[in-house]
């Protein structure tokens, strides 16, 4: 197979991107506190974080890229993200503008809608790679 699927582009590009924000978001704020108030800070101003979300950001991110060059995998990694991802939005919106999912995780509607789009991504990756891939020509010799 010389070509990625949606599937594992979607691994690749968003597994390295929660990964960066993991890190970078330690910049902002690394704490661990937990239970209502629990301490935040903004990435550039917008997205809410702190330790346990950056954590999150990484494990989510690195487990994207280690499955990335498996077809099945990333297919599967794809649509769970995404599906988790959509769980996420939906607690967000329900925590509200400036609270926490589970008292751990701070979020906001920049969050939630951030969270929307990568899991609607996913979803749609993982559903635009078949279940197998198509035979290459060389497996047709």
């Amino acid at each position: 197979m010389d070509k990625r699927s949606p599937a594992q582009v979607y691994s690749v590009v968003i597994g390295a991107t929660l990964v960066l924000a993991g890190i970078a978001g330690f910049f902002y704020n690394a704490s661990f506190g937990t239970g209502d108030g629990t301490e935040r800070d903004a990435v550039l101003g917008i997205l809410d974080v702190n330790g346990w979300h950056n954590v999150v950001h990484i494990a989510t991110g690195a487990l994207g890229l280690a499955v990335a060059a498996s077809y099945p995998a990333a297919r599967g990694y794809a649509i769970g993200l995404g599906a988790l991802y959509l769980l996420v939005t939906c607690l967000g919106f329900i925590a509200g503008n400036g609270d926490e999912i589970f008292n751990l995780i701070p979020i906001n509607t920049e969050d939630n809608f951030l969270h929307l789009l990568i899991g609607v991504a996913g979803l749609g990756a993982g559903l635009a790679t078949p279940a197998t891939p198509a035979p290459s020509v060389a497996s047709r010799r």
